[in-house]
């Protein structure tokens, strides 16, 4: 799964964390310094928000908080690995 972040942003640093917590496995993408990263998150979300995550079924959430991709994940059952 890819998360699509801006460094500086807060919900970003949150998510990374949440992430790197529970042991998922994951790629950081920062959509300021790569611009196809950008287009790519733009394309998917179809806004310029972050955090932006994309799972490998195709599955995007976009502008989120640490409850909502909790949620998220619970919905579509993706557990670490």
């Amino acid at each position: 799964m890819i998360l699509y972040i801006k460094p500086w942003c807060p919900w970003c640093i949150d998510a990374v964390r949440w992430l790197e917590q529970r042991g998922y496995q994951f790629e950081k993408s920062d959509v300021l310094t790569d611009p196809v990263a950008r287009a790519r998150m733009r394309e998917i979300s179809g806004q310029a928000l972050t955090p932006t995550l994309e799972i490998p079924s195709g599955e995007v959430l976009a502008d989120f908080d640490t409850g909502q991709l909790e949620k998220f994940f619970e919905t579509h059952r993706i557990a670490p690995r």
